[in-house]
């Protein structure tokens, strides 16, 4: 029962990375793939409150989303600036760079990761509450979400990602639509960085490598691009699968390898056979 309570954390925290990603590349269209890096800012931010100023966990999560929020906006006004395929070759090297600069930093654990951050809720139930947790703010982000893009906010953002020119020729501005929404996916990441700090009270840089991209991107591309629930059901479908897969009692080193290769293949095929994913539009916009 302990380990099925764990996935729903597990769970929650996937669907809240993969619905705020959905809302930077599904629906703004900005092709970024470094956001892991975000839900690290946020891990980072609450595990080292939690550590050194014994701050109010809710706070220290908050904390979290706001430092994602400041580092993404201070990432995407220069970046942003450059489009398409520069854009993901620029958001992949800060991701290894950042990778490399915690690797190398004392203060935040260095390679061997970040430890002995506090265990706020003990008992029996301390699965069972960040289980509610997670599935909970997962359920908040997902309404909050559709809310924003079934609005007029949200035809905003649809128009400016069907047709940027024109978008502007009418006098809109562009680059603010694109940063306020690269902030507020990234600071939903953050988010559930620090419920994720709080929860497993390790953090190591390998968790939010590349690998990671492409399992949220992976959960997106599945369950639907630009649709309200898909990137949910997409993120429990792929979430169950290395479940499934561990039955087989193949090597640890051998079945990292094989799911990353099972995520990347998904994605392809989607791409080529069903481009809207599971849930997602026939058409965009």
């Amino acid at each position: 029962m302990e380990y099925i309570v764990s996935l729903l954390v597990l769970a929650g925290l996937y669907v809240i990375l993969s619905s705020s990603f959905n809302l930077i590349i599904g629906y703004c269209g900005l092709m970024s793939v470094a956001h892991p890096i975000f839900f690290a800012f946020g891990a980072y931010t609450a595990g080292l409150l939690a550590i050194h100023a014994d701050i109010n966990p809710v706070l220290a999560v908050l904390a979290g989303g706001l430092v994602a929020v400041v580092m993404s906006t201070m990432i995407s006004l220069p970046s942003l600036r450059i489009s398409g395929d520069y854009l993901m070759i620029t958001s992949i090297g800060f991701q290894l760079a950042f990778l490399e600069v915690i690797k190398n930093i004392d203060a935040v654990g260095g390679g061997s990761g970040l430890s002995n951050i506090p265990n706020t809720i003990s008992g029996d139930g301390r699965s069972a509450t960040f289980a509610v947790l997670a599935c909970g703010t997962a359920l908040l982000v997902v309404l909050l979400i559709r809310w924003l893009v079934n609005g007029p906010y949200g035809r905003v953002i649809t128009a400016m990602r069907d047709d940027e020119l024109a978008f502007a020729a009418i006098g809109r501005n562009a680059m603010r639509i694109k940063v306020s929404i690269f902030a507020i996916g990234s600071g939903i990441a953050g988010i559930a960085g620090g419920i994720y700090a709080y929860y497993y009270q390790y953090l190591t840089p390998e968790k939010f490598a590349v690998h990671e991209t492409t399992a949220i991107l992976t959960m997106v591309v599945v369950g639907g691009m630009g649709s309200v629930w898909g990137p949910a059901v997409g993120a429990v479908l792929l979430l169950a699968l290395p479940q499934l897969i561990t039955f087989v009692n193949l090597p640890e080193g051998l079945m990292a390898s094989l799911q990353s290769m099972i995520f990347s293949s998904l994605v392809l095929l989607f791409l080529f056979l069903r481009p809207q994913g599971l849930f997602g539009p026939t058409k965009r916009g």
